[in-house]
């Protein structure tokens, strides 16, 4: 009885060349019963390929890139994810991002999570402080959240972190004793949520490791513009990553992720701006002011919008077809 590797059905793997590989992986490939899966393999193979041919790859570049790999997998931990800073600095993060949660124009855009977020944020009520470094410049977030109606949406899981005012994330001091710099709240019924922090800042992202050296053989700089980072999460809403980003920041205009839009840049403005917000919570009317209207989209629109992207994208491209809103080969 012959072996699964070996039975008659399969495609003879002999005398491969450079013009015939690509088709002799797809053939042995194509038994897969996963047609998305199928289809991102045959794919992934096919650029691959035909990047290998067309820059002509040599085997010592092959074996650096492989190393390259390895030393980001090496260096990657609970805290610090190498491979997610890789994909940032590469500007796939934010296009997988802009693909998979797709916005209409009267919502809020997403941007890249960033290699900072962690599962250890304390729930914390409104008003509270996330920031307890005594160097940082005083902040007043207040936020609403809506629906493409203009209707507030009570109960939102709202995550959010910044760095301290040196430009560090409370992960990366080796010493620390818990989170800070980081909260999950929740919005009120009238779809508010507020909180003390301080002024974010610009930072590099880590570039003691692989990644760094990579952009310093482009000639790159690591900078990040200032920015507080925000998640938002509720049953029946598509789930939003993004940022916002403080306006006439040095790197505004080179963020080294890819990660600012023009709709996520912000002015700062006082508290005392606002006639009666210090009185009612309590604040010096000197603290600087983050104010900030959200708009999220229901699952059901980010279906939708999704789907119709996919469908758009099968008909520029012959041989495409749509399932479950996700592109595949046709049968």
């Amino acid at each position: 009885m012959a072996s699964e590797n070996t039975r008659p059905d399969l495609p003879p793997l002999k005398d491969l060349t450079i013009d015939n590989i690509t088709e002799n992986v797809h053939s042995i490939n194509s038994r897969c019963e996963d047609a998305r899966l199928k289809f991102l393999l045959e794919t992934l193979v096919t650029h691959l390929h035909d990047f290998a041919r067309e820059t002509r790859l040599s085997v010592k570049e092959w074996e650096t890139a492989i190393e390259f790999l390895v030393q980001v997998g090496k260096i990657s931990s609970d805290v610090r994810h190498e491979f997610i800073l890789l994909s940032d600095i590469l500007g796939l993060s934010l296009l997988v991002d802009s693909i998979d949660h797709p916005k209409p124009p009267n919502s809020t855009e997403g941007t890249v999570l960033g290699p900072f977020h962690t599962l250890e944020a304390h729930d914390l009520a409104s008003g509270d402080q996330i920031s307890h470094d005594p160097d940082g410049e005083p902040l007043f977030v207040l936020c609403s959240i809506k629906d493409t109606q203009s209707r507030a949406i009570s109960d939102v899981s709202v995550d959010v972190w910044e760095t301290d005012s040196k430009g560090f994330y409370d992960v990366q001091y080796a010493e620390r004793s818990g989170p800070d710099g980081r909260a999950v709240l929740k919005s009120n019924q009238d779809g508010i949520f507020y909180f003390k922090a301080i002024v974010p800042v610009p930072y590099p992202i880590p570039n003691d490791g692989p990644v760094g050296k990579l952009l310093g053989r482009l000639k790159r700089h690591p900078y990040r513009p200032s920015h507080m980072h925000f998640m938002f999460k509720k049953p029946g809403y598509d789930r939003l990553i993004t940022a916002l980003y403080l306006r006439g920041d040095p790197y505004e205009n080179s963020d080294a992720v890819f990660g600012v839009k023009e709709s996520l840049i912000t002015t700062l403005g006082l508290v005392s701006d606002v006639k009666g917000l210090a009185e009612e919570y309590g604040l010096s009317p000197q603290t600087k002011l983050l104010k900030h209207d959200f708009v999220l989209i229901t699952d059901q629109e980010s279906d939708s919008l999704r789907e119709d992207n996919a469908w758009k994208e099968a008909r520029r491209r012959e041989g495409l077809t749509v399932r479950d809103g996700l592109l595949v080969r046709k049968d």
